[in-house]
């Protein structure tokens, strides 16, 4: 099965460079990637007291990227939708889809109870799943009729003019990132987060949840077949060692970055309610995002996906291969090894795959050096 690529990004700090050189290279990268053939640009939505994003309010710098690329699609990976108000939503997205000739793409979610509480909303996380939930509902309602009519608990509109509408009909992709249950449940492609070996069992699962819910051989509602893709965050270098060197101390920089300022701002404050797992917690009503033990055990049940299973282990020691507190994993080598991992992702059956090529502490040449070795000869083997 052939794969599309794509970018995951946080625009994080990087150490001793000014905020305006950061937003200018990474539109520079986002140039190369485009000229490339990459299919679309995924960029997180965190906030203040987090220290891993440089671009809190993602529509804008995603304007300047509609301005730098020509065939590059791009969006929120994830908009954290209770955040913001349903119609200026509609409006902001109505308005990337045209000045970039149709290249939105609309990753949603929740986000964290921790960053509300910041921002000034109800920190339950209930309230909170409850306002994602309206507020998607408000947005693709408006994006995809002329007027929007809704009723609920947090907002209210009657007839509303639509005055801006979306390039693209009935509207542009959505996508969930993290739950293959939530995604094909609601009919929007899926991103995960982990390793490679959880990663098979999920595309499986995505799959029948979609055959569930949207039916055999369904489409999205754009016509396209629905993506599943795993984000990997990727170090490639002349050989496996050099790799290895660069990506260590930069995957320690990158975990700190996505920890630690938000569990200290919490200590310092006494704010003993986001302690641990409380910072992140699951709605009752959200679908669990672990598959079932049984379930994972029965996946992995035939001799073939067993050596399967052995051989990504044994192919993961020579590799920089982990997984930080936020659940993103990384891995570094050469070509030649990072084509190996190729082989067995695609053997997942995924028809996506996510790249970072900028984290932690990595520097713009770091990040370019990789982008030329993965793009010249890693993706020429599995693009159809």
């Amino acid at each position: 099965m052939a794969i599309q690529f794509g970018i995951f990004d946080h625009i994080e700090p990087v150490p001793g460079q000014r905020l305006q050189e950061t937003y200018e290279l990474r539109l520079e990268q986002l140039e190369a990637l485009d000229k490339a053939g990459y299919y679309a640009y995924h960029l997180a939505e965190h906030h203040t007291p987090a220290v891993h994003s440089l671009a809190p309010s993602q529509n804008v710098f995603l304007a300047a990227v509609s301005q730098r690329t020509k065939n590059l699609r791009f969006g929120p990976g994830i908009c954290v939708l209770p955040l913001h108000h349903p119609v200026q939503l509609i409006e902001e997205f109505s308005m990337l889809d045209h000045i970039s000739g149709g290249r939105l793409e609309i990753g949603v979610g929740r986000g964290g109870v921790f960053e509300a509480f910041f921002w000034g909303q109800d920190a339950d996380v209930e309230s909170n799943y409850a306002r994602y939930r309206e507020t998607l509902s408000a947005v693709q309602n408006g994006l995809s009729h002329e007027v929007l009519s809704h009723q609920g608990e947090y907002y209210n509109f009657d007839d509303l003019p639509m005055r801006l509408r979306p390039l693209q009909q009935p509207m542009p992709p959505f996508w969930y990132m993290r739950n293959v249950e939530t995604a094909a449940m609601d009919g929007m492609n899926t991103i995960i987060v982990g390793g490679l070996d959880s990663f098979e069992a999920n595309v499986k699962r995505y799959h029948q949840e979609w055959e569930k819910h949207q039916g055999v051989g369904a489409l999205t509602a754009q016509g396209t077949v629905p993506k599943i893709g795993l984000v990997v965050h990727l170090l490639l270098a002349d050989t496996d060692e050099e790799a290895i060197k660069q990506a260590k101390p930069a995957w320690e920089h990158y975990t700190w970055n996505l920890g630690t300022p938000r569990r200290l701002e919490a200590e310092r404050r006494g704010l003993t309610q986001f302690a641990g797992d409380n910072m992140n917690p699951r709605p009752a009503a959200a679908p669990a995002r672990e598959l079932p033990h049984e379930e994972r055990r029965d996946l992995a049940a035939s001799l073939e996906e067993m050596e399967r299973q052995e051989r990504r282990k044994n192919l993961r020691g020579n590799l920089a291969d982990g997984v930080s507190g936020a659940g993103f994993g990384s891995v570094a080598g050469s070509p030649e090894t990072i084509r190996a991992y190729l082989d067995e992702y695609a053997a997942t059956g995924a028809n996506y795959f996510v790249c970072s090529f900028q984290w932690g502490d990595l520097s713009h040449q770091q990040a370019m050096r990789s982008i030329e070795l993965f793009t010249n000869e890693v993706m020429p083997y599995y693009v159809g």
